[in-house]
């Protein structure tokens, strides 16, 4: 798996094509169903079942590889695609007053496979027809008029969520099976995923939505459905996304995946973000900004109630973790930081990029959450990937199905009741000034946790005790202070581990039987001592210039 330019270029999607309008100057361009003859049967209305029947009907095919693309859209650049904009007043979906609208997508740049979009009016499902006249293009000129059949890149919902004069980008769906979705006050970070195929592997397979039916909301509806076909040379799927827009949108999912061929290893529910430098992970870069990431932490609620938090980190090389579990309960990527001063960007706003939360919906059985971080050196790169694994294998012939609740927040303080990590530091273990030697592979890990009943229990802080361990090293101490400016406490772990080494640190605080605190988890490798240069021959100092002046007499005594 390598890190993609991909949200540079959802970035300036965001920023090109983010066009909020009132509700009032947007006409609806509904595809038109076709009439019925008078006296005939009614027929059956379109719903999941058909995309499942679609999908399985295709799992039993040989995969096709997308048309390829008019070489004048596939030789566009970034700036020439962005360029390419829908006019707002041709949105779909108003009719019957509807206060969601849907915009496309111009086909071109990375995105050269074409996707069918329906619109399911009365339960009928009608293709809506490629036409030139729904965009504006600019300063792009084509020597021929493009194809009429030529679809689509992808698609946008609009829907007055900040404002209810105002239409804002809601979800979008566009390139392989990535998708955004947005609640209240929130900016475009990271991206969810339809399925991982072979993450982490060097070898992975991105599965794309072929097709999509989006259901014709009625008037004054609170949420919009949407069916999607997915499809890669390993197998099929059907997806129903059923999209609640609010302060925290939920985007409630259900699929079924039909194997072509034996897949071992795949991700459900995956996420894809950026992590460039944090507290925890600091980087000499040339740049006035102190943090960079959309996601600082996977959050993870186990099969067994635990709650899990491990900080994001940019490593020098790829590097996979995985959490065992059993029926998970939820985790996600979250954005924990909120501070604007930390990211000192008026433009890009990392404070208010939203978190993902996952909740699986039934029984998932055994499997890992699997957290991937790559090596990045831009921003502009993603470079973290979050999803679960299930243990057991795909198989050919066997359908497998599941379901989720995906919620965009920002606020994530009320999903556990005890207290959270909110700082990571790093340190020599050595007091400062000190001239204490520093064992090889010696490291002490600063963390402060704040909220639940932390600030109850600062009144005897005594009380408190932390709960630290490690694998592959050993702990010299470890200890808490009442941090009064979080109104929780901060724990140092003083770690020593054998140089080239990975330990895996946790620690959680505690008051007698009762656990305080979510568990802190960190690997850490300790780099490896650099072997000492060669020695030189020392060379003689050159002689000091002899005095041309007799020395100075000493002066007589008194």
């Amino acid at each position: 798996m390598t890190t993609t330019d991909r949200r540079r270029v959802l970035g300036g999607l965001a920023a090109a094509l983010s066009l909020s309008v009132a509700p009032s100057v947007l006409l609806a361009q509904q595809p038109q169903a076709q009439p019925q003859p008078q006296n005939a049967a009614p027929q059956p209305r379109f719903g999941f079942e058909d995309v499942q029947r679609k999908a399985r009907e295709i799992a039993a095919l040989a995969y096709e590889p997308a048309p390829a693309l008019p070489e004048a859209l596939a030789k566009l650049d970034f700036d020439a695609w962005r360029d390419i904009r829908f006019r707002p007043e041709r949105a779909f979906l108003a009719q019957n007053g509807s206060p969601f609208r849907m915009q496309m997508f111009h086909p071109g740049f990375l995105f050269h496979r074409p996707v069918t979009v329906n619109v399911v009016r009365e339960g009928v499902p009608t293709p809506v027809p490629y036409a030139a006249n729904l965009f504006d293009y600019g300063k792009v000129k084509f020597e021929k008029p493009l194809p009429v059949n030529l679809g689509f890149a992808g698609f946008r919902l609009h829907y007055p969520l900040n404002d209810p004069r105002v239409l804002d980008e809601l979800i979008s769906f566009i390139g392989a099976s990535y998708f955004r979705v947005l609640g209240r006050g929130q900016r475009y970070g990271l991206s969810a995923r339809g399925l991982a195929l072979g993450s982490g592997t060097g070898s992975e397979e991105f599965p794309v939505f072929r097709e999509f039916w989006v259901e014709s909301p009625v008037a004054d509806a609170e949420r919009v459905v949407v069916h999607a076909l997915l499809d890669s040379p390993s197998l099929t799927g059907a997806y129903r996304f059923a999209i609640y827009p609010d302060l925290d949108t939920v985007v409630d999912l259900s699929a079924t995946l039909f194997p072509r061929k034996p897949i071992e290893k795949f991700g459900l529910a995956p996420l894809t973000s950026m992590f460039l430098t944090g507290e925890n992970d600091r980087r000499s870069f040339d740049d006035y900004r102190m943090e960079l990431h959309d996601s600082d932490g996977l959050m993870i609620h186990s099969g067994s109630g635990e709650w899990i938090w491990r900080p994001l980190r940019n490593p020098r090389q790829q590097a996979i973790s995985s959490f065992v579990d059993r029926n998970i309960r939820g985790f996600g990527l979250m954005q924990r930081d909120r501070i604007f001063e930390h990211y000192q960007d008026l433009d890009l706003t990392y404070e208010l990029r939203p978190s993902y939360w996952i909740e699986p919906q039934g029984e998932w059985g055994e499997g890992v959450v699997e957290l991937i971080e790559m090596a990045t050196t831009d921003e502009t790169n993603d470079n973290i990937a979050a999803f679960w694994a299930p243990k057991t294998p795909l198989e050919p012939g066997r359908e497998f199905s599941f379901a989720y609740k995906l919620t965009a927040m920002l606020d994530s303080t009320d999903l556990h009741p005890g207290g959270r990590v909110i700082n990571t530091y790093q340190a020599k273990p050595k007091a400062l000034g000190s001239g204490e030697p520093v064992t090889d592979g010696a490291r002490r890990f600063i963390v402060d946790f704040a909220g639940g009943d932390l600030d109850y229990h600062l009144k005897q802080p005594e009380k408190v005790e932390i709960v630290p361990s490690i694998a592959y090293g050993r702990i010299d101490r470890a200890f808490i202070v009442p941090n009064r400016k979080t109104e929780g406490f901060r724990a140092f772990i003083d770690v020593v581990v054998e140089p080239g080494q990975i330990a895996e640190m946790r620690a959680f605080l505690k008051s007698g039987n009762k656990t305080l605190t979510e568990t802190w988890s960190y690997p850490w490798r300790a780099e490896l001592k650099e072997p000492p240069a060669p020695q030189q021959p020392a060379q003689q100092p050159p002689a000091e210039p002899q005095p041309t002046q007799q020395p100075a007499q000493q002066p007589a005594k008194e």
